[in-house]
């Protein structure tokens, strides 16, 4: 990156978080330029550390361009010394359950009253109304949404296959502290902003429910449903590699058949995108047929030089090795606890020509704590270690 300040140098941020959508949040505001200090536990710190199979990888995603600080708050010179941080901050980031921070003095009536411009982050599972002390999981509104409902096959409803609403749940909460910050110009003072899993989730899904309201009928699906294109599906090449086309306009018919080559796409029963998309259960058996003719790589460079949409079936760990994602630091290189080293995607965003860069790794335990809290510790009677 370069000597420009990142966006936002000079804003503080104190994340109270675990899992993923709290901590999703203050790595946008920490990748953004942010010093965003993580409150842990003392001990081995936020549980999410611990996590094993399909949460192995959360906190390692997640906590790079942090600081660590472990706060007992059960301990009155802790919790005061932790006071006395939030009153120069900016920020504060929570997804704890509703309450559980007002407890123990935390909540943002008390912090505001200490800092009137602390912009205060709410991460939960519902928004005002009659569900908001609900528990909820990425799965839970996925099934409440109907997201589940249109991933899944015809009465088998299916999660989708990463925490889409926790991530792009904490990705709101950011530009929820990002508009109140651009307000707390104008005003003066913070405010409570919040995002919610279940808004988000049904955010996701209002194109279906437009479908619906405008059509009068169920959308299918989208395993089983009705395409609004002819040729949009996961074909096989010769060699066995899965690959999906599009051919999404008449002119990209066109372009594909004259690549292909094969007159059986010729005919007029094909001949424009309506026809296409309602004789979809002859024209996919056919084009499956046809296509499996080629190589992968023969279908890459035809699609590729022809302009048409298409992607080849990937896993996850397939893209430690793609080209684009490794260009000019889209991959940020991550060390991990273990010693090892691996990489993780950057933020989707770009300024300019430069991304957003790796500053630290995911902190140890508390390993800024004497760093940042001795400074607040002044004046009070010692503190537990």
């Amino acid at each position: 990156m370069s000597t420009t300040p990142l966006p936002l140098d000079g804003i503080r941020v104190v994340e109270f978080s675990h899992m993923v959508m709290g901590p999703t949040c203050g790595l946008v505001l920490a990748d953004l330029g942010a010093e965003v200090i993580k409150i842990e536990p003392p001990g081995e710190g936020d549980r999410t550390r611990m996590l094993t199979n399909s949460g192995t990888g959360f906190f390692p995603a997640f906590s790079r361009n942090k600081k660590s600080v472990q706060v007992d708050t059960n301990d009155p010179a802790e919790l005061e010394a932790l006071l006395r941080l939030i009153d120069t901050a900016d920020v504060l980031v929570e997804n704890f359950r509703p309450g559980g921070l007002e407890a123990k003095g935390l909540g943002y009536e008390a912090l505001s009253a200490r800092n009137p411009r602390l912009v205060y982050c709410s991460l939960k599972g519902f928004l005002s109304g009659p569900y908001e002390k609900r528990t909820a999981l990425d799965e839970v509104v996925q099934m409440m949404s109907g997201l589940a409902y249109m991933t899944g096959p015809p009465g088998r409803p299916l999660r989708a296959g990463a925490p889409v609403n926790d991530m792009m749940g904490g990705a709101f909460g950011a530009i929820a502290v990002l508009g109140a910050l651009r307000q707390r110009e104008m005003t003066g003072r913070g405010q409570h902003v919040q995002s919610g899993l279940f808004e988000n989730s049904a955010f996701l899904v209002s194109t279906h429910m437009l479908q619906q309201s405008i059509s009068g009928q169920e959308p299918t699906p989208m395993p089983a449903g009705k395409r609004a294109w002819g040729v949009y599906d996961v074909f096989e090449s010769a060699d066995g590699v899965q690959i999906f086309i599009g051919v999404v306009t008449d002119r990209q018919w066109q372009i594909f058949t004259d690549r292909l080559v094969e007159p059986e796409l010729l005919d007029p029963a094909w001949a424009t995108n309506t026809l296409r998309a309602q004789g979809r259960d002859t024209l996919i058996p056919l084009v499956s047929r046809l296509v499996k003719k080629r190589s992968i790589a023969e279908l890459e460079e035809m699609c590729e030089q022809a302009g048409l949409p298409f992607a080849r079936i990937t896993k996850p760990w397939d893209l430690f090795d793609d080209p684009h994602l490794n260009h000019a630091g889209g991959m940020l290189p991550l060390p991990l606890p273990n010693g090892g080293q691996t990489a993780v995607p950057g933020l989707p965003i770009q300024f300019g020509a430069e991304r957003l860069p790796l500053r630290s790794a995911p902190p140890a335990p508390g390993q800024h704590t004497a760093e940042i809290l001795d400074a607040f510790r002044t004046g009070l009677p010692d503190a537990a270690e």
